[in-house]
């Protein structure tokens, strides 16, 4: 879904960014919703910011893709957002692998001042993308609790703990499948699931998830130009420098943004350094962003096609 504010131009350098994402990720099912129309009914802002739409996909994979106009706060056309949804075809999901979930979000649920008998433990929120999570597994999250040694090395204890309850909207569930977002009641300190402190994390049977790497090489390309960054004269988008040695990018890997230093440069590869460790696979999918202008701004995307692993203190049983 990409969503525009009716009540602003287009593309804003966000707009730009997500439609890139759009191409990386090779998305067919695209639908894209000109949002607020209710603040711009007066005049004919709708119908002109439409025409920029139309111009800003020509070309892309969202060309022949919708374009509805809607107010999520009327809730003014909802009903075709509904209706074309339920029209995608279902994607084929892995359910004989071992469960492997996305943490996006993590939580305590515990009341200030809440007896100590009645606490819960911490809850993790996010996708399945692989595999059946059932109520009662024993899974193991990682990075997990990420620390120093006394040399300085940073050193990484993953959590092993319990599934104590699946929940989906206001649904209570036995287990959990591919497709959606569940939130899973853990038997872990809610202090470690506070403030989504476990954004970023890996959740599945022990044994089964990928290594922690401190180090990644990565094949990269890059973007021809900077979305929604003017040159100097203002009329045309800046070129994407090359990816230089010792800067400082910004890398997107699964639902984890972490920094990165730039070690070597190679041709199409690249060897950077992580200020802190992800739990990740050789040919994941990245994003990398660089700062210009305070702002972080997407130059293009890569594949891990070799990591450097963290050394692993004892597993921290919760």
């Amino acid at each position: 879904i990409l969503l525009i504010a009716a009540n602003e131009t287009c593309p804003q350098p966000q707009t730009s960014e997500h439609l890139a994402a759009v191409e990386m990720m090779k998305l067919d099912q695209i639908i894209i919703l000109q949002n607020k129309i209710d603040i711009v009914m007066k005049d004919n802002t709708a119908g002109k910011q439409f025409e920029d739409i139309k111009k800003f996909i020509a070309g892309t994979k969202a060309e022949s893709a919708p374009i509805i106009p809607i107010s999520a706060q009327l809730k003014y056309n909802i009903e075709y957002i509904c209706d074309y949804l339920c029209r995608i075809p279902v994607p084929i999901r892995d359910f004989t692998s071992a469960p492997r979930m996305i943490v996006i979000r993590s939580f305590d649920v515990n009341k200030p001042g809440e007896e100590v008998k009645n606490l819960k433990g911490g809850v993790a929120g996010g996708s399945i993308i692989r595999g059946i999570l059932k109520l009662g597994d024993e899974v193991e999250i990682r990075p997990g609790i990420i620390g120093k040694d006394k040399q300085g090395e940073t050193k990484c204890n993953p959590i092993l703990t319990k599934v104590v309850s699946l929940q989906t909207e206001k649904n209570d569930l036995l287990f959990a499948v591919p497709g959606g977002l569940i939130g899973a009641g853990l038997m872990v300190d809610p202090t470690l699931t506070r403030s989504d402190r476990l954004v970023g994390q890996v959740l599945g049977h022990k044994g089964t998830l990928p290594p922690i790497l401190t180090e990644i090489e990565v094949s990269y390309y890059l973007l021809r130009r900077l979305l929604g960054v003017k040159s100097g004269g203002g009329k045309r988008t800046e070129k994407v420098a090359k990816i230089r040695e010792g800067e400082v990018l910004l890398l997107n890997i699964g639902s984890t943004s972490v920094g990165g230093r730039v070690i070597s440069v190679k041709s199409k590869t690249t060897r950077i350094t992580l200020t802190s460790p992800v739990c990740t696979s050789e040919g994941e999918k990245i994003a990398l962003s660089r700062r210009i202008e305070r702002h972080w701004r997407l130059i293009g995307w890569g594949e891990i096609t070799k990591g450097y692993e963290a050394s692993l203190v004892q597993l921290l049983q919760s």
